[in-house]
């Protein structure tokens, strides 16, 4: 085969974001469109997609290396465990990207062929997409921004037990975002442990300057004493010296 017969064979992906309607449940989606196709919808269809924080930007599972690795793209609403999720692997060949091994586990068979990518259009589509914030809600950016900032706030959570699990905007709710953590922070599987939030409404300010004004006020004192439990039991509740909510 000759590189015009080869190029002629290449797929051509683009990389869509979808944000659900003002008010409607559900988080915005990455929908892969290979060849003018949604695979997410021909591999597991009326399912959402994973999100952009999942799948984009630089060391993201979207981004092809030589090593094979099995990305998810795609969860059924009710779990994975309930009706399944769609996975592709992923890795590099040469010049090429290639996508193989499609796997539904709640359904064996999964009816995708391989697709093959010329890596540097692959690869400018995932930059151009991990770069794309023009879909982003004013609350959904200061969530990023702060999420970034307590990523390297490592000694803070260390100081106070804790471990970060997220900062998120909904688009059922985009006024506000919601700050995730555990307690304590290297809980065994049989140990007690605890969720706790932080549910903050956005000003109309610059949405770099109140994640920072944010990350400050957080940063100076312990977040478990302005958090509401919101996961675990309520006998770890009791053992931990918390209160279980109504």
């Amino acid at each position: 085969m000759d590189a015009d017969e080869m190029a002629s064979q290449l797929s051509q992906l683009v990389l869509r974001i979808v944000v659900p309607e003002l008010g409607s449940d559900g988080t915005a989606e990455v929908r892969p469109i290979v060849d003018g196709v949604d695979v997410v919808a021909a591999g597991l269809p009326k399912e959402p997609a994973e999100s952009p924080r999942t799948l984009l930007g630089a060391d993201a599972p979207l981004v092809a290396t030589a090593e094979p690795r099995e990305v998810r793209l795609a969860e059924a609403m009710c779990t994975e465990g309930c009706c399944g999720a769609l996975y592709v692997t992923i890795r590099r060949d040469g010049e090429h990207v290639v996508w193989s091994d499609w796997r539904d586990p709640d359904s064996p068979g999964t009816a995708l062929p391989e697709f093959r990518f010329d890596a540097q259009q692959y690869q400018a589509e995932v930059d151009r997409a991990s770069a794309d914030r023009s879909w982003e809600w004013r609350a959904c950016t200061v969530a990023r921004l702060l999420q970034c900032e307590l990523e390297r706030q490592t000694e803070w959570f260390e100081r106070w037990d804790c471990r970060l699990i997220g900062v998120h905007s909904y688009p059922l709710s985009r006024a506000w975002f919601t700050f995730y953590f555990s307690h304590p922070r290297r809980a065994g599987r049989d140990d007690p442990w605890l969720q706790f939030r932080i549910v903050r409404r956005v000003s109309p300010a610059d949405p770099e300057t109140e994640a920072t004004e944010i990350l400050e006020r957080l940063l100076a004192r312990d977040p478990r004493e302005i958090a509401e439990v919101c996961g675990g039991t309520e006998e770890w509740a009791e053992q931990l010296g918390y209160r279980w909510p109504r």
